[in-house]
């Protein structure tokens, strides 16, 4: 075998390593390390919303239900209907104005999707399968919908900017919250249903990190390896 051959093979070789070393840097940098602990917060939250969702008179969330009818009765407005969406606009809305993601669009588009299907399909089947009744009378009440879209919202904009940007998690997640107040105070839901579902978003979206595999826009090679051999080849010869 030639020099030349010798020199593509040896080439091909640092090249394929090279790459998979930096996608390998590439997964590292960008993956979310699962950790026991980042499960309290959210699972804390699920059980507290399923322990308050009882029927007796006395429940704190009959108590909620009955202050806010004492003292905005006539409260009623639709802008809990939009602003739900406004951090799963802010992931893509952020960069967009020149702040720096932690996860390229194509990934991070991967994730949003994985993580509502998941928490959105949570939702669907409990409020269908449990059919409780709203505070107002009306059905499918636990758990909220709207709130768990927005502290899903909240959990992928504070994962993808929070690290740089440290007042992203304290704005994300209390809009977040405000959207579970408004709810209640739209007389559409429980306490228990909002708690309960903050809980499930963020829960939905961090399972979608944990389990993400970073397989799209991953760095390339700058050049075919295939090619690198023949040029080397070519510019050997005698």
């Amino acid at each position: 075998m030639s020099e030349s051959v010798y020199l593509g093979l040896l080439l091909f070789t640092l090249n394929t390593v090279q790459a998979q070393y930096t996608d390998s840097l590439q997964t590292q940098r960008h993956q979310v390390e699962f950790k026991y602990k980042r499960l309290y917060l959210p699972a804390g939250l699920m059980t507290a919303g399923i322990v308050l969702d009882t029927s007796r008179k006395e429940s704190i969330k009959n108590e909620v239900v009955e202050e806010r009818n004492e003292h905005l009765f006539s409260f009623q407005n639709h802008i809990d209907d939009y602003a739900q969406f406004a951090p799963l606009a802010a992931v893509y809305g952020f960069e967009l104005a020149g702040m720096e993601a932690r996860t390229d669009w194509k990934n991070r588009t991967a994730i949003l999707l994985k993580g509502q299907l998941l928490n959105l399909g949570m939702v669907y089947i409990l409020k269908t399968s449990l059919k409780k009744i709203r505070p107002d009378g009306t059905a499918y009440s636990f758990p909220s919908g709207h709130t768990a879209n927005a502290f899903a919202g909240a959990t992928i904009l504070s994962i993808e900017y929070g690290e740089r940007y440290k007042w992203i998690p304290y704005a994300s997640y209390s809009l977040a919250m405000g959207i579970g107040a408004m709810r209640m105070a739209n007389n559409k839901h429980y306490i228990s249903d909002v708690i309960f579902a903050a809980g499930l978003g963020i829960l939905s979206m961090k399972v979608a990190y944990w389990t993400h595999q970073y397989r799209w826009n991953k760095v390339q090679a700058s050049s075919d390896p295939m090619q690198m051999i023949y040029t080397t080849a070519a510019l050997t010869k005698p």
